[in-house]
């Protein structure tokens, strides 16, 4: 051995005996599957780290503060109107720094593109199955991720004081206050006296730029190491077992693949922020508790507890003289803690229903051969794509000139009839797809051709299947009644696509 080559020896076991530089050797080989729908949890994580850099870039010129300024700014339609430290302070990022608005509506579209991608993996992962053994704890660290997202991003939507944004927190405090006893304490604490007050500014900014990031950093880290340590679920297909994982080594491939997805996530939210306009805060006026915005809309991720407030009707209940608010306590409290309680639980549940509790599961369903569960998780969907829609009754009845009062109702009834209806109709797709599949594979692909056969009948032609989708099933074809027996033939194994 060379003396270059001794030296390079000695200083990788110096490395080794400090850092796992052998091992990780391994690491570095670890195979990823290849599949569009893999790459959901990624461009959430790419959409966090354009939060963290834009965010921190906004930390150095926002002021969290309630006090009392009169505006002084390039914007002329606010000129000497007073306003709080904090809106003062955004419109100055928006106006009179450079490059101020185009970091700051990255920082949202990011924080929207993130909680969409957030939504979107756990869809995945619920319709192919992926929450089963051994990853019901990162199912359920990822349903936190969601959580901590949502009260992540409110508080965000909520730091700039503007009247949108001021509106939003005088109903998250109406919503602390319908809870019996503790609430009228809690939004005390919250808002430091009576809302607005003057500490929940400061008090919100370090939750969102410090104790919120911290946590879904934490988790985002461990959600990371068990899906190393567990290994990549895939589809099913040619040399794919519970065993093993066939794809893309993590490098150079996979980083390769994936710096390219990084580079297209932040290049598309850059170019949002560039194009198309978000939160024109300037345009609201700061935040005055006996104003509110016409029309106001909050950002998509918080609709559907809009919705839920609109949709409920008009129930309280007086006791002992204390007044228990169930218009506002059952749609913005029970209802959404049912709904992560539900989620948290549905693995372990349907698990123990179907008795898959006791084997671990590492390829992915596809969503038609599980009925009952697509069918649960397109009700859910549509259940809330109801609310969603409900959240904006006023928009759409100034748009369309239908009765506010009509769509209400319109609603109300189709938050318990759409999930059923969904239900039902997507169990029967499922199935329907299923037997055509089964079909086809006994039979064949049409090929086109007509023959005519001994009895004077006619019989169209048919050949094996040779392309499969991800994870669909191979059988041979031998037998397959084709009509044309010059073409019945082995189907070949290709590879998925």
């Amino acid at each position: 051995m060379s003396r270059a080559g001794r030296a390079a020896e000695r200083l990788t076991d110096a490395a080794d005996a400090r850092l796992p530089v052998v091992e990780g050797g391994s690491l570095l080989r670890k195979a990823f599957p290849e599949h569009w729908s893999f790459f959901l949890g990624e461009i959430a994580l790419y959409s966090l780290i354009v939060l963290v850099l834009t965010g921190v870039w906004l930390t150095f010129f926002f002021q969290p503060e309630m006090r009392e300024v009169v505006y002084a700014g390039s914007y002329v339609p606010l000129d000497g109107v007073r306003m709080s430290a904090a809106f003062d302070s955004t419109l100055r990022i928006s106006f009179d720094v450079r490059g101020g608005l185009l970091m700051r509506q990255t920082h949202h579209w990011a924080a929207l593109v993130f909680i969409a991608a957030i939504g979107l993996h756990m869809l995945r992962i619920f319709f192919t199955g992926a929450f089963r053994r051994p990853r019901e704890l990162n199912w359920a660290i990822g349903v936190t991720l969601f959580m901590l997202s949502l009260a992540e991003g409110f508080a965000g939507y909520s730091l700039p004081d503007d009247l949108l944004s001021g509106t939003g927190l005088r109903i998250a405090q109406g919503i602390m206050t319908s809870i019996p006893v503790a609430g009228t304490y809690a939004a005390f604490f919250v808002f430091g006296g009576e809302a607005p007050g003057h500490e929940i500014i400061t008090r919100l900014y370090p939750a969102h730029v410090l104790l919120l990031p911290g946590a879904i950093i934490a988790l985002v880290t461990v959600h990371l190491i068990l899906v190393f340590h567990l290994k990549h679920t895939q589809w099913r297909g040619p040399g794919r077992t519970n065993r093993n994982v066939r794809g893309k080594p993590l490098f150079p491939h996979f980083t390769t693949t994936s710096a390219g997805l990084s580079l297209t996530v932040f290049g598309v939210l850059v170019l949002l922020a560039g194009i198309a306009q978000i939160n024109p805060v300037w345009t609201y006026g700061p935040y005055r508790p006996d104003q509110v915005s016409t029309g106001s809309q909050p950002d998509w991720y918080v609709g559907f507890l809009e919705g839920a407030l609109r949709l409920a009707p008009p129930w309280e209940t007086t006791v002992a003289g204390h007044t228990f608010m169930w218009n506002v306590l059952l749609p913005a409290v029970v209802l959404p803690g049912l709904l992560f309680a539900v989620l948290y639980a549905y693995p372990f549940a349907e698990q123990r229903l179907t008795g898959e509790w006791r084997r671990e599961r590492h390829l992915c369903d596809r969503p038609r051969e599980r009925p009952v569960r697509t069918g649960l998780g397109v009700a859910g969907t549509v259940w809330y794509g109801v609310l969603l829609l409900a959240g904006a009754n006023d928009i759409l009845g100034q748009t369309f000139r239908v009765s506010v009062n009509v769509l209400t109702w319109v609603f109300r009834i189709a938050l318990v009839v759409a999930p059923v209806l969904a239900f039902l109709i997507t169990r029967w797709l499922c199935r329907a797809l299923t037997a055509a599949e089964a079909e086809r594979l006994a039979e064949g692909v049409p090929t086109g051709e007509i023959s005519q056969n001994v009895t004077g009948g006619y019989e169209g032609g048919h050949e094996p299947v040779e392309t499969f989708r991800p994870g669909a099933p191979r059988r041979p074809l031998t037998g397959a009644r084709t009509g044309t027996p010059a073409r019945t033939r082995r189907a070949p194994e290709r590879p998925d696509r």
